[in-house]
């Protein structure tokens, strides 16, 4: 199919029946589909919205296209977990279909109040010369999941000095107000996050611009997302255009965090700010959402996928998936992120490998399992996952914990990805101490997790037939722990 403009904006009713059986037989016969993340069931799937616990249930949305894997008209996807694991398709909630959000229902977040869940989000319109607008909208959901939308914006009119690029409110209850946080780009060009508030999450007033670093963060600010670990403020935003003389970056838009000491609302300052840190040094992470849930845990899920990018997958009619939920954690003022512990549900049996100077093999994985290492100090090697009897093509991961070097190289592939961004990320570790990573693979996606989350590594991998061996080669003994996992989609 051509994706005119005309085609990505056709009404959801207007799909033929024949069309959408077609597309739905091709993605259940594509390969590199996934057996534990969130994938969309035709189309494309892009950011997560409104992660949160409600009526004793994890709820998520995500934004879907679901007639192609490209960006067109957007919905609200619906799902709900009882154990943050397996996830059941509420089908769609929120769809395209009044004068606010006639081209689009965009980002945005969910907040529970009493027994209802408001859910925030974007409104993407155009006028007839194709120029945008863009209003915050607001619905209701009740405890039977039925969702009726506010009839008028929340914010129906941008400040003047912001463009049509106004969008993915996150809200939150912040002391005994009401918060909502607003990615941005000026006139001037340059990326903010502005902050309104509310007494009554119906009428809202800009409070300003948040204040949290004083260097230029580029022309756009998307998924602005504020959460508090031990009463500690910390952004997770994603940056469009930021210099790369600020803070280093490879892919074509990063997923940054900062931490603060305080936050002072009446300012919209976060105090004393620590530095711009990626949030995930892989190739495809990026619009991360979080949230403080009520037992205490602060969680986040993001998109694995990038804007303007082409994947593998796009010929067989779907795009894109969630990553796993991760719990985060402050520790030393650097922010953690792991698998929540959930996770451990979808392990089969246990499997541990020792090697001393050989290399280990572990065949005919199914491309579906965990796999904790532990590399002891001064000590080299590498591990080649999705590989195959040949070791001519695999994802390899080469460590160096004399000097403190982890790099990951996705260029020993039949299906190059985004090659003008390169094929390596390599992250700095400390020198000369033992390092454990712990690998989540599921047959397209792979999720590193380094030092239990310190740092994280998230790419996708497009394996062919007989690429399904894990080989370990180093110059010390290594433990190794492999968990095949279960089947959740």
């Amino acid at each position: 199919m051509k994706w005119t403009d005309e085609a990505r904006y056709r009404p959801y009713e207007k799909w033929n029946t024949e069309y959408k059986r077609m597309l739905e037989r091709k993605v259940k016969e594509a390969k590199w589909r996934l057996d534990f993340h969130i994938q969309p069931e035709t189309g494309l799937l892009n950011d997560p919205n409104g992660f949160t616990f409600f009526n004793n249930q994890w709820h998520l949305f995500y934004q879907s296209f679901p007639f192609g894997p490209v960006h067109g008209l957007k919905s609200w996807y619906h799902l709900v977990s009882d154990d943050l694991i397996h996830w059941q398709p509420e089908g769609i909630a929120i769809k395209p279909d009044t004068d606010y959000d006639s081209h689009g229902v965009y980002s945005g977040s969910a907040l529970p109040i009493e027994d209802k869940l408001l859910l925030v989000y974007t409104g993407n319109v155009r006028d007839e010369t194709w120029q945008r607008g863009s209003y915050q909208m607001g619905a209701w959901m009740n405890q039977e999941g039925h969702i009726t939308k506010i009839e008028k914006p929340l914010i129906n009119q941008r400040p003047e000095r912001i463009t049509e690029h106004f969008r993915d409110p996150q809200v939150i209850k912040y002391l005994d107000r009401y918060l909502m946080f607003i990615g941005a780009q000026t006139t001037n060009n340059q990326g903010e996050v502005l902050v309104y508030q509310s007494d009554n999450l119906l009428d809202w007033k800009l409070n300003g611009s948040l204040d949290f670093n004083q260097e230029s963060m580029g022309y756009m600010i998307e998924c602005p997302s504020l959460i508090f670990l031990d009463e500690q403020p910390v952004l997770i935003f994603c940056p469009q255009g930021l210099d790369k003389k600020v803070a280093n970056y490879q892919n074509i838009y990063p997923n940054f965090y900062i931490v603060g000491e305080s936050f002072d609302y009446e300012t919209c300052k976060i105090n004393h700010v620590q530095d711009l840190t990626l949030l995930d040094e892989g190739f495809d992470l990026y619009a991360t959402q979080a949230f403080n849930a009520p037992d205490g845990r602060c969680l986040s899920i993001g998109w694995i996928g990038l804007p303007e990018m082409e994947y593998p997958t796009f010929k067989d009619g779907w795009a894109h998936c969630l990553s796993l939920v991760k719990e985060l954690k402050l520790i030393n003022g650097e922010l953690y992120q792991y698998p929540v512990t959930e996770m451990k549900k979808l392990r089969k049996d246990k499997q541990k490998v020792v090697i001393n100077d050989k290399m280990i093999t572990l065949e005919e994985t199914k491309n579906s399992y965990e796999l904790q290492i532990r590399v002891p100090s001064n000590s080299k090697g590498h591990i080649e996952l999705f590989g195959n009897k040949d070791r001519d093509h695999f994802l390899c991961l080469e460590y160096d914990t004399i000097n403190g070097k982890l790099k990951l190289d996705r260029s020993r592939t039949f299906n190059p990805i985004n090659l003008n961004y390169g094929e390596e990320r390599s992250t700095d570790l400390k020198k000369n101490e033992e390092l454990l990573l712990s690998i989540f693979v599921d047959q397209s996606v792979c999720e590193i997790f380094i030092n239990n989350g310190q740092k994280v590594m998230t790419t996708t991998y497009y394996p062919e037939q007989g690429q399904n061996n894990v080989y370990v080669e180093g110059d010390k003994e290594c433990l190794i722990t492999y968990f095949p996992f279960s089947k959740t989609n």
